[in-house]
């Protein structure tokens, strides 16, 4: 668990006066949270959000090459995704296609840095402001945005829902104890817009503050029966053999960096997600939206997406 630190530590951090920071909780998203009327800030995630907010950052001392044999992609996996890679180095065996499994922001960090070939990134419909996770000022440059699918996020709940949890407003309940995901996840930041929006004090709620990184282990948290509901993806529910209170879908996509998009390994990885035995594969899984996959879209395409029915 990270420790904290006062407005007036932040301030001397930063050199800054205490009235700036809170502007910049307000304005620019500083980390922070309110207890007993006072804030506080995980010291590790203001250094991520200092390092986030770098404008110029230093290049990767061995700049990644399109090696051949080797497709590195970073991000936050799942079992669409981890099947995907599978498929791909099953296919072609000449090459291999390897995982860096990163948070969202520290996997922005190693594609800004030319670490890994491809970087996922989400976009996540909670209201007609939300914008895409990862913006071309944050990283510098442009990069190409080929869609892998849109994936239906949720409450994960144990067999027959127990708790009879049929609304967001019933997690408020003393009885209710569930499992959350980091800061900075789009599973998170879904389920917080939610608590705001029905005006509910999330941090009045039993486990709120005990995070589980992936959303594997967030769904086995309620399938052992740690957890009372969480928030996650239809295809964990699936897998797990748990109940699932749908709330939103949200776009998950390949990043690509432009010197490395016409290389071999990138453009035999992205034939895949237009090949028929794949997509016959894909669609096994339950709580995805394969219908515009390996469609390439311009940085432009940044506004909300219309919103489907799970199939």
């Amino acid at each position: 668990m990270s420790f904290f630190l006062s407005t007036k530590e932040v301030a001397q951090l930063l050199h800054i006066n205490e009235k700036m920071v809170y502007s910049l909780i307000a304005g620019k998203g500083l980390p922070a949270t309110k207890v007993t009327g006072k804030w506080l800030y995980p010291k590790d995630l203001i250094e991520q959000w200092l390092e986030n907010h770098m404008i110029n950052y230093p290049e990767a001392t061995y700049p990644l090459k399109s090696l051949t044999g080797l497709v590195i992609i970073s991000g936050s996996l799942n079992p669409l995704l981890g099947q995907t890679i599978f498929y791909f180095n099953q296919r072609y065996r000449q090459w291999l296609g390897s995982f860096a499994e990163l948070s969202d922001l520290a996997s922005l960090q190693a594609f800004r840095r030319n670490l890994c070939h491809i970087a996922m990134s989400r976009y996540l419909q909670v209201n007609e402001t939300e914008t895409y996770t990862t913006t071309q000022k944050e990283l510098g440059f442009t990069p190409a945005i080929v869609h892998f699918c849109q994936r239906e996020q949720g409450l994960l709940l144990p067999p027959g829902n127990p708790k009879k949890i049929h609304h967001l407003k019933d997690l408020a309940q003393k009885s209710i104890c569930i499992a959350n995901r980091p800061l900075g996840t789009s599973s998170r930041k879904l389920l917080d817009t939610a608590f705001k929006k029905a005006k509910i004090n999330p941090t009045k709620i039993q486990g709120y503050d005990v995070e589980f990184s992936r959303h594997m282990d967030a769904g086995l948290a309620v399938s052992t029966q740690r957890a009372d509901a969480t928030i996650g993806i239809r295809a964990v529910a699936n897998i797990l053999g748990l109940d699932f209170l749908p709330l939103s879908w949200e776009r998950y996509d390949f990043l690509i960096r432009e010197e490395h998009f016409f290389s071999e390994g990138i453009q035999l990885f992205l034939s895949l997600l237009r090949d028929p035995a794949y997509l016959r594969l894909a669609h096994k899984f339950d709580g995805y939206d394969m219908s515009e996959t390996g469609k390439l879209f311009t940085p432009s395409f940044l506004s909300p997406v219309s919103q489907r029915k799970r199939k």
